[in-house]
């Protein structure tokens, strides 16, 4: 027959129990608890964080230039390339910085600047037009920026239409191909693949009437892009296809390319002046290692 344990015994084992069972409600109360809170880093909330800063907004400089004599024209380019490389820094400087600094940060630490760099680039536009043709005057008032705190894809259109690196598309051709390859390797592709070089568009085109510098501008920005992405395939694509897979798959849909956006800016141009002809003679372009 069986001893019946002590009570001292039996007084632990309640006590243990009890332990036991507190324990474990503790520890479902805590996962609960949990379980119902929401994560800080959840996917909603860095969304969140990523949009409230809003974007930058500039006032077009294009659109208000007066005619821009053929002589002025890729040094006028260049500079409103530069004006959209600005606001593209000032919109990722805005990004990074969220939290930082008081409620005067965005005005000291980014539209200051920004507005600083602004007037440098504006004046050079005035005094590239200067040289050949009468200076343009007032073009201070349209450095200064502001924040669209709502955001948007739309609040950032200052020069987006209007800028690109077109005036210097052939020195500009090889850094395009080789730029961002921080890697031995992403160079020895690029020096393997080599580079496209096209003529030089910007510095053939008359004197653009003021009416129609907004659309060549934009036009001269796509000619640009075709090139980078013409580079990119071809250093994407090193040894693939035949000896002619460069021509065919490249160099060709590349020229029928240029030809179609060298013709909107003739037409661009000669809706309020001459229209320039011999433009097409600038569509092709040759690989270069």
């Amino acid at each position: 027959m069986s001893r019946a344990l002590p009570k001292y015994n039996k007084r632990r084992v309640v006590i243990l129990g009890g332990a036991a069972a507190v324990a474990l409600s503790g520890a479902i109360i805590a996962g609960t608890a949990l379980a119902g809170t929401p994560s800080k880093g959840s996917g909603t909330d860095a969304r969140t964080l990523a949009a409230s800063p809003g974007t930058i907004t500039c006032p077009d400089v294009a659109s208000k230039l007066p005619a821009i004599p053929a002589s002025a024209q890729a040094e006028v380019t260049r500079n409103l390339t530069l004006l959209q490389t600005q606001i593209d820094e000032a919109n990722k400087r805005l990004q990074s910085t969220v939290g930082q600094g008081g409620p005067n940060f965005v005005n000291n630490a980014i539209l200051g600047p920004l507005k600083d760099k602004r007037v440098a680039t504006v004046n050079r536009i005035a005094t590239a037009i200067g040289r050949t043709a009468a200076k343009p005057t007032g073009l201070d008032a349209l450095a200064p920026c502001a924040l669209n705190a709502a955001g948007g894809k739309g609040a950032n259109t200052g020069n987006a239409g209007n800028a690109g690196n077109a005036g210097n598309s052939n020195a500009n051709a090889g850094g395009n191909a080789n730029g961002g390859n921080a890697n031995a390797g992403g160079n020895a592709n690029a020096a393997a693949a080599g580079t496209i070089t096209c003529p030089d568009v910007a510095s053939k085109l008359p004197a653009i009437p003021a009416s129609a510098q907004a659309e060549v501008t934009r036009n001269l920005t796509l000619l640009q892009t075709q090139i980078d992405e013409a580079n990119k395939r071809l250093q994407s694509t090193v040894g693939q296809g035949g000896p002619n897979f460069v021509n065919n798959a490249i160099l060709g849909p590349l020229a029928d390319k240029r030809k179609s956006t060298i013709d909107r800016i003739a037409i661009s141009i000669g809706r309020t002046s001459t229209k320039p002809t011999g433009l097409d003679s600038l569509a092709a372009c040759t690989l270069t290692k």
